[in-house]
């Protein structure tokens, strides 16, 4: 049942909320930050979850009020507000199923985007750039940093090709769902007479990958040495 596990989430957050603040966890640093996260992860849920509780308390308390009620336009009131308290609790239902879900491990990563215009010529190049302009603008209100790394212009301010990285906490658990193919249908600064083109662009949002080092001992290598022959160390 939702409530049983909610309620199961809240009393976890508690004891994260104890933890947190105990001086001998604080004193080992990669624990205390793994458990802020967890912590952190949690509180988006049991702050939905309280209000969830609220809401279905409200409209137990005015379900019971209306069955009490003779007055008509206290009645009415009553109606509209158990109206209004229902589909609060559906939405908040909803929201919380998705919080709800598996994480993907990489939702948490800087990305990677690149993007290439398509078919549509110089008016693709137009719609790749921007594109490029929404994504960063979106970053600015996210407080996210965005880092060119290399772009492809055309003559009138187009990108043939733009990879950038966003750099920002949850950036690809919000940006992942942006990779394929955009299209745009609209008349293109570009023409003269008018008429309505349709302009295509690839998005690639790919999660920063993990520095991994790799250990090889010496026993495991072979070198091999060659003595050349010839003139001059020639073959």
């Amino acid at each position: 049942m939702l409530l049983d596990k909610l309620a199961f989430i809240e009393n976890k957050y508690d004891e994260l909320s104890v933890k947190i603040s105990d001086p001998s966890i604080m004193a080992n640093q990669a624990e205390w930050r793994k458990l802020c996260k967890e912590h952190a992860d949690l509180e988006i849920i049991v702050t939905a979850y309280k209000e969830y509780r609220s809401v279905i308390d409200d409209l137990e308390a005015n379900k019971e009020m209306l069955s009490e009620e003779s007055d008509k336009e206290m009645r009415e009131m009553l109606s509209e507000e158990i109206s209004m308290l229902t589909a609060r609790e559906q939405e908040l239902e909803n929201h919380i199923q998705i919080l709800l879900l598996p994480k993907d491990p990489n939702d948490e990563k800087n990305v990677f985007v690149e993007i290439r215009g398509g078919a549509g010529g110089d008016e693709a190049a137009l719609f790749a750039a921007n594109l490029f302009r929404m994504y960063t603008r979106y970053a600015e209100t996210q407080r996210w940093s965005v880092e060119l790394m290399s772009a492809n212009e055309t003559d009138i301010g187009g990108f043939k090709e733009v990879v950038f990285m966003i750099k920002g906490h949850g950036a690809y658990s919000k940006l992942k769902y942006e990779s394929g193919v955009h299209r745009v249908q609209r008349v293109p600064d570009t023409e003269s007479s008018g008429r309505i083109h349709t302009s295509t662009a690839t998005v690639a949002v790919l999660p920063e990958v993990d520095d991994v080092e790799i250990e090889i001992h010496e026993k495991d290598l072979r070198i091999d040495v060659y003595r050349a022959s010839g003139n001059g160390g020639q073959c």
